[in-house]
């Protein structure tokens, strides 16, 4: 081509000067040389984001989970990319109850989120083998970053055709999962990835064309006459957990989930009218329909009858925030709390901590859902037959045609499996509900509230009895609420499965309250109020659900009442015969012989005293987050330690943290040396990092020691209160707040004590000490008054042990110089107490201090040392 060029040789050595004006990438080969020959030996995850706009429930990133052998998707959607690890573990329960296998490698990038220690340590726990891709070489991860381009390009596509608002890409997002998961695909030969996953072949005539107007049917008893029997919507996709349909009602800006609908596939809705942004992020839940039953797959042994059993659909108009994209698109998990009423039979410790797929699994075959599940199984059938048998004997309603212009309630059936305390099967519960959501105030029911007892209550009684060497009992009143009056007329519908025959479009008209309905704990508390009225008992005017009677020669008998759970003692065996015959004939009891197992708290009445604990309740919420194997220490928080808001740190999911410090919330009932540590984690709810999350779990680790812990009080023991006040001058960090503790003993055993964070900035240790003693001078002055009425008076003043000779001072004497002249007149409450001789302050050295386990980290012995004093203990 040219002359005059030498002829050059190419060298044998390397150059390095080419190398730098020309390296290329290796290629990468077209196909894998591996593949998976199960389910689960390969997962493929990867994280795709920010996505902007965010999602009407603030969601910014989607983490998808690809089968490597189905080729199955799953999708779930974070606020932050920090959250990966708390869904990873949510999808590895899911699927391995579900296939009965185990995740044996996991395939991702090399993103923080990926290889924290806290998921390398989870996986090598759990067996789960690494594969973590070259850095700046996602081609190593084809099969998931492959599948977030198809989903992500399909979403595009429909939200562009129909004209939807951005915000609502995570519901295209699932719908784009449901049906690629039902697709063709070449990576599995002459099967959809859901067949390969399931050995079923799905069905796809429920597929609509997602966005499209659709129509869905109102239920007669969610109109009126003259209301319109269709409302229209677009469709969002399916809710595969009830087997439905998934919609938005763009006017009123719920979500909706129902079976009847009509599709107009072929037009779009006018989203420039209605659609407002400001709205979208406030949406509201709802469903339209009872029972949902679009289309049968015949899937035995997928993960729709796990989602069967997990979601547990309640079809009420109750509003929640806009959360579902934060769920796999195969799955449905919403998972709902029993409504309040519920409470009186799950005694606060079953499935409220919701939405934990592991706990939820445990029990999830025990308790059907739906009436035709329940009818096939003798045990239900007979639960049932039982619940109808005693709402008939107490003549609560009766058959009627409903008048014109009437409104008549639905019913369900709710099923729930009764523990004792060693976790055996007490008794199967069917209760038939009225749906009182659809109750309006003012027309169906007027006053709703209905006191219950205080746990301080509780634990007053107990050292009471344990004091006076007395005996404690327990009663369960069978279907309580159904005793109630009702002073409004409420119409509701025939229960399924027990509709008259020739008598179909009749209602029951009720004469006293059922489940459900708004007004029953409050008529139940009337008629039970009545009752103890009747009977000669003398309501505590300072704690409404405890009852006194008494008679010449000294002789008590003391009633706590819960909803429909009674504990009563006192010091006459005849009053306690003559009681439960009484309760009998005017009640259907349940005799429950020694109080043993009461609201969670198990209760051991022994020669020496009375012990109460949570040991069970503890072991579940260990096994729940997975503590249960962890190593325990000797104390919930570090000496010293300062918490704080840590707004750098990594965030954390905000709803598995809640859960975390709910569960440790209500075993503060009998665990008075966790109160300030919990009542400390419990500031940064709605804001926690890793830093707040692994406080938490320090407090998990100490309960995995000390999980028989309670309180005892002692038989014979002091019937003074003894009182412990004690603060900690600005200890917090972020607003220089104090923190006020008490502690009262009585029986030489706890039984109230509060650990909070003061409501103003104290200007000095003297004023943080005083307002204080101002708060533990409110508790002294209730608790001395429930006492008096319980026969315990309080002659003498009680002496509250303060270590400030400050503040002591200030509560005895009137000045106002710069110390104390701003401090508010409300806290000066304490110094008419002190005047009138109803507390008193004493000094008390610090080392004798024991409200100090209630305001700051202490030492190891010291936090022994005053644990041991207030009676929590083994």
């Amino acid at each position: 081509m040219v002359n005059g060029l030498p002829q050059l040789k190419s060298p044998l050595r390397l150059c390095k000067d080419c190398l730098v004006g020309k390296q290329q990438r290796y290629s990468f080969p077209r196909k894998s040389t591996w593949r998976a020959s199960q389910i689960l030996q390969l997962v493929h995850a990867d994280i795709c984001g920010p996505i902007k706009p965010i999602s009407n429930s603030k969601k910014r990133y989607l983490i998808t989970f690809t089968d490597d052998f189905s080729r199955k998707t799953w999708v779930y959607f974070l606020i932050e990319k920090s959250e990966a690890f708390v869904v990873f573990k949510r999808f590895k329960i899911h699927v391995e109850k579900e296939t009965n296998s185990f995740i044996r490698a996991l395939c991702t990038d090399r993103g923080g989120e990926f290889t924290s220690q806290e998921f390398t340590n989870f996986c090598d726990v759990n067996g789960i083998r690494r594969q973590l891709t070259a850095a700046y070489t996602p081609q190593q991860n084809e099969v998931v970053e492959r599948k977030n381009r198809t989903i992500m390009n399909m979403v595009r596509s429909m939200i562009s055709e129909k004209k939807i608002p951005k915000p609502f890409w995570p519901e295209a997002v699932n719908w784009t999962v449901h049906v690629l998961n039902r697709s063709p695909t070449l990576a599995v030969q002459n099967k959809t990835p859901k067949e390969a996953w399931s050995g079923v072949k799905p069905s796809v005539e429920h597929f609509r064309v997602f966005g499209c107007i659709s129509h869905v049917h109102v239920p007669d008893n969610k109109r009126t006459k003259l209301d319109d029997k269709s409302l229209s919507c677009v469709l969002l996709g399916v809710s595969e957990g009830s087997k439905a349909y998934r919609l938005y009602d763009p006017t009123s800006q719920r979500i909706i989930i129902s079976r009847d609908v009509v599709f107009e596939e072929h037009k779009n809705w006018d989203w420039d009218k209605t659609y407002e942004k400001s709205i979208v992020c406030d949406l509201e839940w709802g469903d339209l329909e009872e029972e949902a039953t679009m289309f049968d797959e015949n899937e035995e042994g997928t993960e729709s009858d796990l989602e069967a059993d997990i979601e547990a659909e309640e079809d009420n108009f109750s509003s929640d925030s806009l959360t579902e994209d934060s769920s796999p698109s195969s799955t449905a998990e919403r998972i709902r709390r029993p409504p309040a009423w519920m409470r009186d039979y799950d005694i606060g410790e079953g499935l409220s901590e919701e939405d934990n797929e592991a706990h939820l699994a445990m029990f999830a075959a025990a308790d059907p859902i739906h009436f035709e599940d329940a009818v096939k199984s003798e045990k239900w059938k007979k639960a049932m037959d039982l619940e109808l048998a005693a709402i008939n004997k107490n003549g609560t309603w009766e058959l009627t045609e409903l008048p014109e212009g009437g409104k008549k309630i639905g019913v369900k059936w709710i099923y729930k499996t009764k523990f004792n305390e060693n976790g055996e099967v007490d008794k199967y519960k069917a209760r038939l509900v009225a749906k009182g959501y659809t109750q309006q105030h003012g027309v169906d029911y007027t006053e709703v509230f209905a006191p219950v007892a205080r746990m301080e209550t509780i634990r007053l009684v107990v050292a009471l009895a344990a004091q006076r060497k007395w005996t404690i009992y327990q009663l369960d009143v069978k279907s309580a609420f159904l005793h109630g009056e009702l002073n409004e007329e409420v119409f509701v519908e025939q229960p399924c499965g027990y509709v008259q025959k020739g008598h179909e479009q009749k209602v029951y008209k009720l004469k006293k309250a059922l489940y459900g309905l708004k007004q029953a704990p409050r008529a139940w508390y009337s008629c039970i109020e009545a009752y103890f009225m009747k009977e000669g008992f003398e309501k505590c005017d300072y704690e409404h659900t405890l009852f006194i009677k008494t008679r010449k020669e000294g002789k008590v008998l003391i009633v706590s009442l819960y909803v429909d759970d009674l504990i009563f003692t006192g010091n006459d065996e005849l009053m306690f015969t003559d009681f439960k015959r009484s309760m009998k004939d005017e009640f259907d009891m349940t005799d429950l012989g020694k109080m043993r197992y009461f609201l969670g708290l198990e209760v051991l009445q022994r020669s020496d005293g009375i012990f109460i604990s949570q040991k069970k309740y503890a072991l579940e919420v260990l096994q729940r987050f997975g503590m249960d194997k962890s190593n325990s220490v000797h104390n919930p928080i570090v000496p010293g330690f300062k918490l704080m808001k840590d707004e750098g740190g990594v965030k954390v999911d905000k709803t598995y943290y809640k859960q975390v410090v709910g569960s440790l919330m209500y075993l503060i009932a009998t665990r008075p040396d966790m109160m300030f540590v919990v009542s400390l984690i419990s500031r940064y709810m709605e804001n926690p990092t890793e830093l707040h999350l692994q406080a938490a779990k320090r407090v998990l680790r100490y309960l995995q020691g000390t999980t028989e812990f309670g309180i005892f009080y002692r038989k014979g023991g002091d019937d003074e209160l003894v009182t412990y006040t004690d603060s900690d001058h600005a200890g917090d960090l972020d607003e220089r707040k104090s923190t006020s503790g008490y502690v009262f003993l009585l029986s030489s055993g706890a039984i109230s004590w509060s650990s909070k964070k003061q409501p103003i900035v104290s200007l000095s240790s003297t004023e943080a000490e005083f307002i204080a003693a101002a708060s533990c001078a409110c508790q002294a002055v209730w608790l001395k008054r429930v006492l008096g009425k319980l026969g315990q008076n309080q002659g003498k003043p009680t002496i509250i042990h303060c270590d400030s000779s400050s503040a002591i001072k200030l509560s005895k004497n009137p000045v106002m110089h710069g110390r104390s002249k701003h401090i508010d007149v409300r806290f000066h409450f304490l110094r008419e107490l002190t005047k009138a001789g109803t507390v008193e302050l004493v000094h008390c050295g610090t080392q004798e201090q024991l409200a100090d386990v209630m305001t700051k980290p202490l030492k190891l012995d010291a936090f022994f040392e005053a644990t041991r004093a207030i009676g929590s203990l083994f």
